[in-house]
Formats: structure tokens, sequence, C-alpha cells
């Protein structure tokens, strides 16, 4: 039976219908529906500005997005790539689909890679390490530079969590080698579906753009083997659109992550972040730690229509379709967080009063 005042763990911010209308006039005016239209070229364009971005392009989804900028950087084949447990199934996949053999490192509190631990890692068959801004918050950049010079290995940063996070003054996008960034309708910032690669050698764009239309280079030249991932006008129309929201759909959720910590903050067994100074944080995810007591709070939240979600459990590590994949390294704390993490309801219509009675039955649930 479906409960009209469900709440669930994220909404997809819509426009009002009226506002997308007159770019939809513009597809059928053109009457181009995808291969890099107008709205295509004014979103690159648009994003570059906004978030201060160096060489962009655009890809019908970001798992694409991330498969492509793993086959760009022609790493040797069969290497291994270190990454984390901690993450969705798809920063793994796409390492497996391109033929890599993924190497898993344990996480910190910070929930993203243990940068302390990768050079123990590191082998004469490691060609590349790709890292996680888990939940936006980023990873140890200036380590992971550090070891990237020092081995000489490529850094890939899934940023899917991550759009318009700043540490120290910069774009989280000007650290490493590329970054991609996920603009699935459930992310703070969508394109119905879509993600993005930044980079900052542009020697790589061409090689970047042809992987995502097979290829092609002309009527009658295919440079390389690729594959389909182009973004289509209607994806780009959405994404100029919401892009005039973006500083108040972010300044919404934190006053949302605000409220969370304010009525959960100091409970006996939680945990909540508080937002390092340096950090220009995009409030993508409420994730809190129950220590103990995760599955009987998650249960009762759901028993009372407020749908959670345990972001991300099982580890990757702990899935039997990847296990054969990596080498069995010990990951005690990305055990232990995925094993007490959820995510809690964010999103720009959620009420501060829908926040209130969700931490009130977090309180009660505690006390049961």
């Amino acid at each position: 039976m479906i409960n009209n005042n469900a709440i669930y763990v994220t909404k997809p911010f819509l426009p009002p219908m009226d506002e997308y209308i007159p770019y939809l006039e513009r597809i059928w005016t053109s009457g181009i529906l995808t291969n890099e239209g107008q709205l295509y070229k004014e979103l690159e364009n648009k994003l570059k500005i906004t978030f201060n971005w160096n060489n962009t392009s655009l890809f019908t989804n970001g798992h694409l997005a991330l498969e492509i900028a793993l086959k760009a950087l022609n790493l040797k084949p069969g290497g291994e790539i270190i990454t984390t447990p901690f993450t969705f199934v798809s920063t793994t996949a796409a390492i497996v689909n391109q033929g890599f053999k993924p190497v898993f490192c344990d996480v910190t509190d910070n929930y993203t890679i243990d940068s302390n631990i990768i050079e123990d890692l590191i082998t004469d068959k490691t060609v590349a390490i790709l890292p996680v801004h888990v939940y936006g918050f980023p990873c140890d950049v200036e380590n992971i530079d550090y070891l990237a010079k020092k081995y000489n290995f490529k850094v890939i940063y899934d940023a899917a969590h991550a759009l318009g996070v700043q540490y120290k003054g910069r774009d989280i996008s000007s650290y490493g080698d590329i970054s991609m960034f996920s603009f699935h309708s459930t992310k703070l910032f969508h394109t119905i579906e879509g993600g993005a690669l930044v980079y900052s050698d542009s020697k790589l764009k061409k090689d970047i753009d042809l992987n995502k239309n097979f290829g092609i280079s002309g009527q009658e030249t295919i440079d390389l083997i690729g594959i389909n991932a182009k973004m289509n006008e209607f994806q780009a129309s959405m994404g100029l659109l919401l892009l005039n929201y973006i500083d108040n759909i972010i300044i919404k959720r934190k006053q949302i992550y605000e409220r969370y910590f304010s009525n959960l903050n100091g409970l006996q067994n939680i945990c909540i972040k508080r937002i390092d100074d340096e950090l220009k944080y995009n409030y993508s995810y409420m994730p809190v730690l129950f220590e103990g007591n995760r599955d009987k709070i998650f249960e009762y939240l759901k028993n009372n229509y407020v749908f959670a979600r345990k972001y991300f459990y099982p580890c990757i590590s702990n899935v039997e379709c990847y296990k054969k994949y990596f080498r069995n390294n010990l990951l005690v704390k990305a055990d232990k967080i995925s094993n007490n993490i959820i995510c809690l309801p964010i999103y720009p219509s959620l009420e501060l009063s829908q926040v209130d009675y969700i931490c009130q039955l977090i309180h009660d649930a505690i006390k049961k």
C-alpha cells in the first residue's frame, strides 16, 4: 500500500515545467537531439564557468564517463588500480570492465581511502589509483598527489558526490589527472541522467570525446574503438535550467544537514561529521553512523515510513561476484562503517519539521 506521507532518502529536484518548455522549443526548432548540439555546448561552457573547471566533457551517465577516463589515460593493460571498497558498485565495475584489477585499500573515519596505507599496496603492477570523494568529503588529496608523483601513476577521482566542493579554495576537480562527476537524477545537480569528466591536460580531450562517440572523427573516418556515451540535448537542457537553482539547492540542503546535526549530535553511539573550515561542502548526503544498533534503527524508521538507506552496504569487497578480482587486504574500518552507516533523507523540498520528525523517531528507537 502506498503511503503518501512516506519520506524517502532522496527526491529529484524538478524546476517549474514552464521553465523547461522553452528549452524543448529550442530542440524542436533545431531538430538536433544529440551529437553535441548547441545546448550540450552551452552546458559544457556554463559548467566550466560556474565551477571553474578546466577541460570538460559531458556524458550520458557518470559510469560510462568513468570507464572512458580509465581508457583515455592509456594505462598498462591488466594492471592494478588501488581503490576503496566503500563506494557504489559503479567504481569497481568500471575498473573490472576496462580489464584492470582492483586492489582495495581501507578507509579513514572520513569515509575516504586511507592514503597512509596506499604506499603499502603499490606493486610493479600498479598503474593508477581511483579514490572516491565519498558523500562529497574530499580524500587526502595532498598525500595522494605526493604518492602519484613519487611512483609515477595516474589518479582518477570518482567525484560523483562532490560537485561544487572546494578544498582550501580550490575546486575538487583541480586534484588528480581526471575527476568524474555524476549528474544522476538523485544528485544535488542533475541532467536526468548524465555525468562529466574534468581534466587539466587538454591533450586528453580529443581521445575522450572520440571514445564516447564510437571513435568517429569524421563522416568516413574512425580513429579508435569507442562506445556511445554522448549526452543528449534533453539532458543538457535540464542541466542548463538547474544551474540557475544550484546555489539555493545547496543552501537548503545545508539547513537540513545542520538541523539533523543539532537534533542528533551528542546522542550515544551516534557520529555525524562536522564540516571542516577548509572545506566548502555541498551537503550532498546525510550520513550518520549508528554504532551497534544500525539495523534496528533502520527498521524502526522504515516501519514509520521513513525510507533511509544503508549506503554503502555491503562493501564491494564482500560482494561475491567481485571477490575473485582482488587480493584480500585488511579492511577493518571499511567493514565497520559499512555495517553501521545510514544515509538519512536530504533534499531541497524536505521540510525542517520532517527532519525533526525523523530525529524524534531516532530518539524513540534508541530509547526502545
